[in-house]
């Protein structure tokens, strides 16, 4: 059965891309100006100085302007029933050919930090990706000091490639930044790992914090106008 969004999300008009029975992943739009604003205001403390988010309301149309679909999406984990946002992911610098890759930036947000929701949802950003958008690989640069992302980046399946000094330049000096990665082999390889009862039933997951790929082998395919449930701007360079 096709579960749609919740009804707060029907009402706006908002395309729900994947959700699970916790988490929706949809696409941002000018309707969630005041909301992610409010939300990033509150957040400064947990976003300050690693991540760069848009606090005001010229700030977020010149933002959302530089997600055109084509080299670059902005999606948001949200929290079903309610609808409200608990983070953001941006999946930029497509790159096609024989690359089929982009660079992924995230953030979660203060009022529902550490309840599992953005690890729950990066299983719905890779089934898009990977999926969707047909993408290979996913790339994460990470600053070696933001220990909270490099966490998360390898919780959610990432792994570590290696350190590039002075690799982008903010607020007017070179930082360094480590290289994380995954690639649509290494979640179907995790996918193929995972016990039968898992795949195929996006409820058998019982952990409060399930592992992202678990939440990949429970899709219901469609297409993209529809829900599939399963389980710049940007000077401080990429959103995590």
């Amino acid at each position: 059965m096709v579960v749609y969004g919740s009804e707060m999300d029907q009402k706006r008009g908002r395309s729900v891309l994947y959700e699970t029975t916790r988490v929706a992943l949809r696409t941002m739009t000018d309707k969630d100006q005041q909301e992610f604003i409010e939300l990033a205001k509150a957040s400064a403390e947990l976003h300050e100085p690693w991540v760069w988010v848009p606090t005001t309301s010229q700030e977020y149309v010149r933002y959302l302007r530089r997600f055109d679909e084509s080299e670059a999406e902005s999606t948001l984990i949200c929290i079903r029933g309610s609808g409200a946002i608990a983070g953001f992911v941006t999946i930029k610098n497509i790159i096609r050919g024989p690359y089929q890759r982009a660079t992924v930036g995230y953030g979660a947000f203060a009022p529902t930090q550490g309840l599992g929701f953005m690890s729950e949802g990066f299983g719905l950003v890779f089934r898009f990706a990977f999926g969707d958008l047909g993408l290979h690989r996913l790339e994460a640069d990470i600053q070696p000091g933001n220990t909270a992302s490099r966490r998360f980046a390898e919780r959610v399946g990432f792994r570590y490639e290696g350190f590039s000094p002075g690799f982008l330049r903010i607020d007017g000096s070179w930082k360094d930044y480590e290289r994380w990665a995954v690639t649509s082999d290494m979640i179907e390889h995790d996918r193929r790992a995972l016990p039968a009862d898992v795949s195929g039933n996006h409820q058998a997951a019982t952990t409060p914090y399930p592992n992202t790929v678990s939440y990949l082998a429970t899709a219901t395919a469609g297409h993209r106008a529809s829900v599939r449930r399963v389980p710049d701007l940007c000077q401080r360079a990429v959103f995590g």
